[in-house]
């Protein structure tokens, strides 16, 4: 396999899970109950983010009645991806 292409992949899918973060963020607003309306994709949304969520939300979260454990993530998610990146180009092109 390429080594860019395995470098892009990676950097893709967290780029991937950032989006879904951010979607549903804008679906908690509409669907605020999750994915108990029975909607495919929402419910997929929903069940792909909640792994990352709640490993934010073991940080202390909450500013008032506003949940930050989104931006926790998308921290995290970016820490993460840079680190994996990061290894993945030393380790093939022994920087």
């Amino acid at each position: 396999m390429n080594a860019y292409f395995i470098l892009k992949f990676v950097s893709v899918l967290f780029d991937i899970l950032i989006f879904l973060i951010f979607v549903r963020v804008i679906l908690s607003w509409i669907y605020p109950l999750g994915h108990a309306h029975g909607n495919r994709l929402i419910s997929f949304i929903f069940d792909a983010t909640e792994p990352i969520l709640n490993l934010a939300r073991k940080i202390p979260h909450k500013i008032g009645m506003i949940d930050i454990s989104p931006i926790i993530a998308f921290i995290m998610l970016e820490i993460a991806q840079y680190i994996i990146v990061s290894l993945l180009q030393a380790l093939f092109f022994n920087i």
